[in-house]
């Protein structure tokens, strides 16, 4: 397969590397010089546009795929809507009206478009209850990438991601040093976040479809946070309850927000489609982490 992978970065560098290693030919596509040279050190081949350019976008070559992994930097709702409401339209009418148009496309969205459930299980069917300006533009972009492509012929897909950890992510201090405020973590690995979109277009599968991306064990952070002081061999670090977060004056309102908002991610249908995790648990995945901190 020829795949563009739009917005090449911390899962899409890996994803271009498991593709290349398995004889796919992957194209990173990225705004800057720097991003550029990340992608060809990853191995394979970069092409500088900005996904919210349609012109730009005509430099990068005909290809039976594209994955939208673009981020909007972490900044608020409008910069978020710029990139993946207008930047996402924009990619599929530009590739869509080529001659020859890609095959599918896969959007990598974020799990926190479901909003609050009170620490219950939520799948592919729980319907959505995003509680910030964001979440909502991250629903409205879920949406554009199911419908939209069909307009011109082909399949949009899902990738619902976890919170994402790995190489230059595992945040161990913030756990180790705390405090830490109750509630439920929700993780994928970054080489499954990758290992997953590459399986599903390998296998063909979940085309029109949503599939949620974490791992098989959500975790309370107070549980995590003492599992990994003790895998670290350091003092367990402080909690505190969510209504002794709450009361800080200084908390921001999105801060507030994310407190609030409590659920259980399940992966049961990534399972059956016939996925195999690198890193099932958040076990096996912060083992590297671990042993680098054990050791300095």
């Amino acid at each position: 397969m020829n795949v563009a992978i739009l917005g090449c970065g911390h899962v899409g560098i890996e994803l271009g590397r498991q593709l290349a290693a398995r004889g796919h030919e992957p194209i990173g596509v990225r705004r800057s010089d720097e991003g550029i040279e990340r992608i060809e050190s990853a191995g394979f081949d970069g092409v500088r546009a900005d996904v919210t350019d349609r012109e730009a976008l005509a430099a990068v070559p005909d290809v039976d795929a594209i994955v939208f992994a673009a981020s909007s930097g972490g900044r608020g709702a409008a910069a978020a809507r710029e990139v993946y409401v207008d930047g996402l339209r924009t990619a599929i009418e530009a590739f869509g009206d080529r001659e020859n148009a890609p095959d599918r496309l896969v959007y990598t969205s974020s799990t926190g478009v479901h909003g609050d459930h009170d620490g219950d299980w939520v799948d592919e069917e729980t319907s959505l209850d995003p509680t910030t300006e964001k979440t909502e533009v991250l629903v409205e972009a879920e949406r554009i990438a199911l419908e939209h492509p069909e307009r011109y012929g082909f399949d949009g897909t899902v990738a619902r991601y976890a919170g994402l950890y790995g190489p230059d992510r595992y945040r161990l201090e913030r756990y180790l040093e705390g405090p830490v405020t109750e509630g439920y973590l929700n993780m994928v690995h970054r080489d499954d976040a990758a290992g997953a979109v590459r399986f599903l277009l390998e296998e063909d599968l979940a085309r029109g479809e949503v599939v949620q991306v974490v791992d098989d064990e959500p975790v309370s952070k107070w549980e995590f946070a003492d599992w990994l002081a003790d895998e670290c061999d350091v003092e367990r670090p402080p909690k505190r309850t969510k209504s002794e977060r709450l009361a800080d004056d200084e908390l921001s309102e999105a801060g507030r927000r994310r407190i609030l908002t409590s659920k259980r991610c399940s992966n049961e249908k990534l399972r059956a489609l016939g996925y195999e995790f690198v890193y099932p648990t958040f076990r096996e995945g912060y083992r590297d982490a671990i042993d680098a901190y054990r050791g300095h």
